[in-house]
């Protein structure tokens, strides 16, 4: 399958959202459509630090997208890249659509001269976690959470 990468668009938003819903479904994260439309809004913000990447079979169909932002490294003195969300329709896994949607937010970084792409996964996400062994190195760094 051909698969190409491109920004998201405005005219994307019916199949994001959907692709979007079901990336929450798959970590079980409660969602509602207020929330679809705050994020949808963010990367529709040229000001605002989200933005989207989006993959296309060769019909054209979207079916995939990510999530990415520049971040600060303050030890380093440096702007990385971080990649929040990645999620590739069901129908399309394999396609190679994960690996040109990581490829895609590398070129962009490189552009931005940030230092690093940087993303986590659950750990019983072994599909994904397959894929991304082969294109980065794993971090012995154990991330926490504060729920506010």
């Amino acid at each position: 399958m051909t698969v190409t990468t491109r920004a998201l668009a405005e005219s994307d938003r019916p199949v994001w959202e959907a692709l979007f819903a079901g990336y929450a479904a798959f970590y079980k994260v409660d969602q509602t459509p207020q929330m679809r439309e705050t994020v949808f809004g963010w990367l529709m913000d040229q000001t605002h630090s989200s933005n989207c990447i989006v993959a296309q079979d060769a019909t054209g169909a979207v079916i995939g997208f990510t999530h990415y932002r520049p971040f600060a490294s303050q030890l380093r003195a440096i702007t990385n890249c971080f990649l929040d969300d990645l999620f590739v329709a069901p129908s399309a896994r394999g396609s190679g659509a994960a690996q040109a949607l990581i490829e895609a937010v590398k070129e962009v970084a490189k552009a931005n001269g940030w230092g690093v792409v940087r993303w986590i996964t659950a750990e019983n996400n072994y599909r994904a976690r397959g894929v991304y062994d082969t294109l980065a190195d794993r971090t012995p760094w154990v991330t926490y959470d504060i729920k506010l």
